[in-house]
């Protein structure tokens, strides 16, 4: 009885290596390579951006938050070479803990939509 086991386990890893040798696969390299592009171009996108203190900020952003985000507070702010502006604010909810949300503003106070 043990050696039909033994058999059919030997059988079972013949037909699999068998198997994993036949099969047509493009090589890993491509795939880091696509996965170190998409690293590469996330990290640009980061590093776009400065960061600034809050107050350094225009009085037009400054005043855009506070007209749309009443008592929020900016928490972070980050600035890139065309101007724009990226803040981390906290604004509370109706009382209860403190939420955080990222918004984009260019210098003259006006909203931009970043995907």
């Amino acid at each position: 009885m043990k050696k039909y086991f033994f058999a059919s386990v030997f059988a079972l890893g013949m037909v699999t290596a068998v198997s994993a040798q036949t099969e047509d696969k493009e090589p890993a390299l491509s795939e880091e390579t696509q996965v170190e592009a998409v690293v590469n171009k996330d990290m640009a996108a980061v590093q776009e951006y400065k960061e600034i203190k809050a107050t350094d900020l225009p009085q037009p952003v400054k005043d855009a938050v506070a007209k749309t985000f009443e008592d929020a507070t900016i928490t972070q702010a980050y600035k890139n070479e065309k101007g724009e502006y990226k803040l981390v604010i906290a604004t509370a909810s109706n009382g209860m803990k403190k939420a955080s949300q990222t918004v984009y503003l260019n210098s003259k106070g006006e909203w931009i939509k970043k995907q």
